[in-house]
């Protein structure tokens, strides 16, 4: 189906203002007859009509069946808008993994796939990868790829406005792709690629926490912990598309979150990387295992790893319904896999890292001691974006976040004495589908952007 559009030099300004108001009724009301959609968008029933005439023929709209029951006499004609008529598609790459969410035009999960990546393959290999996942995600969610109206990725890093990765400790080899534009050979669709910390802000916004929040910091703790803001419920990149990076001053804390829950130290960027290294080599497999676990071995010196192994009871935490995230992170879930992955390994490093937590939870000594050495570090990195925004919530998310944490409750006595100003901190809710439910809000606004646009100079 070719998809539809409200621009060009067919319609007049004026039938293009009432297709956007009566198109965005429809979306966002449901379903409705005639005269009650007039009403909603102040227009005369004549002229809804003819619109929705319109809406028809383009795709955007139909008219539903008649309700069983109604009544005598023949029942008023009612109206949906059409959410099947397009697709947007959200894409989370990361170092160890790809995770992909389709959604129809209404937000709604009608699909996913996850698959494993290799660390240590180039990026071309990576996009490859990334590439045939996106096949294998659409064929099992039954869509076409040429229903896809936009496509979002959301990759560690900073990323430019053209969707190049200008920066990147996470992924080897990552920074300087040009990944939207690598992808976008893929599709015949806009693809827009944006920093997985400022997608996670979106999902929580959207979908999340933050849902009666405008100004948000989300904090994404992974490998290393990255921040993403909203400012008047907008997304805030900066000039670059650095905001938010201020775990690049090695003062704040932000660097090395993995490493140091690995450890139980606070080491230098430089032996924090050396260690992860070791210890990813020493227990990492190769993604075509992807049912195995990673191994004990002499990686696992030191207390914190001896107290995390009594808590490997082959469970993820991410995966726990005690996480909460309502319907749409369940969708997400059931669409994409397990939150535990689905057998598809997210890094040793990673896993070791969350079962430290896990017997932090459970009361292990050493465990909760190194967890409050790593929130004691972290508030200050987190303290300084909240004094540089004041915003009125933290969301506190990633890989290793999950409601209820030790993390998560220390974070929230350390930093509120730092703040000047009250700020709630919450833990996400939607685990480990935050990136890629924000990346489908990217590609929905992108959507509406077009298709609600408004004539330059006109208002609604």
């Amino acid at each position: 189906m070719t998809r539809p559009s409200l621009h060009g030099g067919g319609p007049s300004v004026l039938r293009r203002l009432n297709s956007a108001a009566i198109l965005r009724a429809l979306r966002d009301g449901g379903e409705c007859t005639l005269s009650d959609l007039a009403g909603r968008v102040g227009l005369s029933r004549p002229t809804t009509e003819g619109v929705l005439a319109e809406l028809i023929d383009r795709g955007l709209a139909a008219e539903s069946a008649p309700r069983p029951g109604a009544g005598l006499g023949r029942p008023a004609r009612r109206y949906r808008f059409r959410a099947d008529a397009g697709h947007a598609l959200g894409i989370d790459v990361d170092a160890h993994r790809v995770r992909l969410i389709v959604a129809d035009l209404a937000g709604d999960v009608v699909g996913g796939h996850r698959a494993g990546l290799d660390v240590r393959s180039p990026p071309a290999e990576r996009i490859a990868a990334v590439r045939a996942a996106v096949k294998a995600c659409l064929t099992s969610a039954d869509v076409d790829r040429r229903s896809l109206w936009a496509v979002a990725a959301g990759t560690p890093g900073v990323v430019a406005r053209d969707g190049t990765i200008t920066s990147c400790t996470v992924v080897p080899g990552w920074e300087g792709v040009p990944l939207g534009r690598e992808l976008g050979r893929s599709f015949s669709c806009p693809v827009l690629v944006e920093n997985d910390a400022n997608l996670a802000a979106l999902a929580e916004r959207w979908r999340g926490a933050a849902r009666d929040a405008d100004d948000v910091v989300c904090v994404h703790a992974g490998l290393h912990t990255g921040m993403g803001a909203l400012i008047g419920g907008r997304l805030h990149r900066g000039r670059w598309g650095a905001a938010g990076e201020v775990g690049m001053l090695p003062e704040l804390g932000l660097r090395d979150t993995t490493a140091a829950l690995i450890t139980g130290t606070d080491a230098d960027p430089e032996a924090s990387t050396a260690a992860l290294a070791a210890f990813e080599s020493a227990t990492t497999p190769r993604p075509d295992a992807a049912t195995s676990r990673p191994t004990t071995s002499q990686a696992d010196a030191g207390s914190p790893r001896a107290a995390a192994s009594q808590s490997d009871g082959g469970s993820s935490r991410s995966g726990d319904s005690s996480a909460g995230g309502g319907s749409s992170r369940a969708d997400a879930s059931r669409a994409v896999g397990s939150s535990a992955g689905g057998g598809v390994p997210r890094g040793a490093g990673l896993d070791h890292a969350e079962r430290v937590l896990e017997a932090a939870g459970w009361g292990a000594a050493e465990a909760q001691a190194v967890v409050e050495r790593l929130a004691a570090r972290m508030a200050r990195g987190v303290a300084a974006m909240a004094l540089a925004f004041d915003p009125e919530m933290i969301v506190v998310g990633g890989p290793l976040v999950r409601a209820g944490d030790l993390l998560v409750s220390e974070l929230r006595r350390r930093i509120a004495p730092l703040c000047l100003s009250p700020v709630r901190i919450e833990a996400s809710e939607l685990a480990d589908e935050a990136v890629g439910l924000g990346a489908v809000r990217l590609a929905l606004d992108h959507i509406d952007e077009d298709l609600l646009r408004l004539p330059v100079g006109a208002s609604p």
